[in-house]
């Protein structure tokens, strides 16, 4: 396959005369439409691009496809753009960057469109279609009877000036077929190696709808062309698409719309949810808002979705992205279908919580301790409280939401008891201990070693292990049974307010009794 060349192209007309800088080495691109919330499978796309380009010194191109104006909203735009930035995955040229083949909204490039299918018509290398839907689907499943493939059958390519004019005047309105040359294609495909295609397997495709309007599959390779890019990566949805889009790469090239240099591809393996199915926008696993919600670190999340169809060594799992950018290589990627493990995107974005220095992590958490993620009112909140539990509470957290409930205990008033763990710590017995525990506590130095030394002595008297002997003092304290390690929260939280709450324990026992 020819390999990709750089070459002057028009910012704002294929027929303008003024060229571009000249551009040079590995340009992608990642060019998602505006519809709905950014998923996963997107951010993977987006990724290895990005991870490719920059393995190459090379040039990530943000395009935007708004070609769809029924579907396209300028919320998903904003989306789209601050997502990204959330990610880190900063982008060399597109929207709000600029660079020499502006724009980058494909919504603002139909004067483009527009000239270049009429230099295709011109040129022969298009057609006119005016099939019917109901016509389509007709000779589709007569040709499904016969054995035969089912794609367009070429009707409309070689219609007589008369016949031309009675469809005319029915008030048929065409589209714009793209004629496919009737030769056999084969490429190199980066991921999955050669792949030939036989003409009868690749029927003509449109290019421009009956409104005129232009099809995405005439913009993306007109904007690959233009933009001189010279790597696709996308997803494998896409691979049927391929031999049509390097034939019109070649006839672009004829009619003076780029090189006619074909880009390399490659095509990366589906991200799975449950069973075979393929992750869709319809998974709630699958949106992007929901990992920024629970307070997933950038860095995390994408070192596990680079797991999807890569790996940096075959015993090795964390890594931060300056070290997947050193060792990414497109042809090391697995062409096989990944599954999307929440579990283990979890287990990782932990471990990269653990790796922060612990003033990171402690600002990292400053949105989840106040309004409106926070229960507690405003003014309890104690940063230096917080400060002193932060790094027992970073050795615990899976995601940054988790450290609200992890030290909500200390800045409410009372704490949220739990009523599955109250049923659970509060068995026969537990008045006794929670009793020796007060007096205890009354007369203990208020240090975590001292308050555990105390502790131990009032298990010792009642017959328990530490563990169940700490159980119903959590529970009162902290109303969980589970959390940061007792000792320690209740030092920070103080002697006067952790006899209150145990003293409010006793009670609650008492009527219940």
């Amino acid at each position: 396959m020819a390999s990709a060349s750089s070459t002057p192209s028009s910012t704002a007309s294929a027929t303008a005369s003024t060229a571009s800088p000249r551009t040079s080495g590995v340009r992608v691109r990642f060019c998602p439409s505006p519809t709905g919330n950014p998923h996963v499978g997107l951010v993977r796309t987006a990724l290895f691009n990005w991870a490719f380009a920059r393995h190459h010194g090379g040039k990530l191109i943000f395009r935007i496809e708004d070609t769809d104006a029924a579907r396209d909203t300028e919320e998903s735009y904003r989306q789209l753009l601050d997502a990204l930035r959330w990610l880190g995955l900063e982008w060399d040229e597109g929207p709000e960057v600029g660079g020499p083949h502006a724009p980058y909204r494909q919504s603002q490039r139909r004067e483009i469109y527009d000239d270049v299918a009429r230099r295709l018509l011109e040129a022969g290398h298009a057609y006119r279609c005016y099939c019917t839907p109901e016509e389509l689907q007709q000779r589709r499943e007569e040709a499904r009877r016969a054995g035969r493939p089912s794609g367009y059958d070429g009707h409309c390519r070689d219609l007589t000036a008369e016949q031309v004019a009675a469809y005319e005047a029915e008030g048929r309105r065409p589209i714009v077929r793209f004629r496919m040359p009737g030769e056999t294609i084969t490429f190199t495909d980066l991921v999955r190696g050669e792949l030939t295609f036989t003409p009868e397997n690749v029927s003509d495709y449109g290019i421009v709808r009956a409104d005129g309007s232009p099809l995405y599959t005439l913009v993306n390779p007109v904007d690959d062309a233009l933009m001189e890019i010279t790597h696709v990566l996308r997803g494998e949805d896409l691979l049927s698409s391929t031999p049509r889009q390097i034939a019109l790469y070649r006839a672009l090239g004829d009619i003076g719309v780029g090189t006619g240099a074909v880009p390399e591809f490659g095509h990366l393996p589906m991200v799975l949810g449950e069973g075979t199915k393929k992750l869709s926008k319809r998974n709630p696993e699958s949106s992007l808002d929901l990992y920024r919600e629970r307070g997933f670190l950038p860095e995390g999340l994408l070192n596990y979705l680079s797991l999807l169809g890569w790996s940096i060594a075959e015993d090795r799992e964390v890594f931060s992205l300056e070290e997947l950018v050193e060792a990414f290589d497109i042809r090391d990627v697995n062409p096989n279908p990944a599954r999307f493990d929440l579990k283990k995107c979890e287990a990782i974005n932990a471990i990269h919580l653990r790796q922060l220095p612990l003033e990171d992590f402690v600002a990292a958490c400053g949105p989840w301790l106040r309004e409106p993620h926070a229960p507690w009112r405003p003014e309890a909140f104690d940063q230096a409280a917080f400060e002193k539990l932060a790094p027992l509470a970073q050795t615990r957290v899976t995601v940054l939401s988790d450290i609200t409930r992890n030290v909500d205990f200390l800045f409410l008033d009372e704490p949220e008891i739990d009523e599955a763990s109250w049923q659970k710590a509060m068995k026969p017995g537990a008045e006794g201990v929670l009793r020796s525990a007060r007096q205890a506590f009354e007369k203990v130095e208020w240090q975590a070693d001292a308050i555990k030394e105390a502790m131990l002595a009032v298990g010792e008297e009642h017959g328990l292990k530490l563990g169940k002997a700490q159980a119903p003092v959590r529970v009162a304290v902290t109303g969980r049974t589970v959390g940061l390690p007792l000792f320690e929260s209740l030092e920070v939280l103080g002697r006067e307010r952790t006899l209150a709450r145990v003293d409010a324990a006793l009670a609650r026992l008492e009527e219940t009794a």
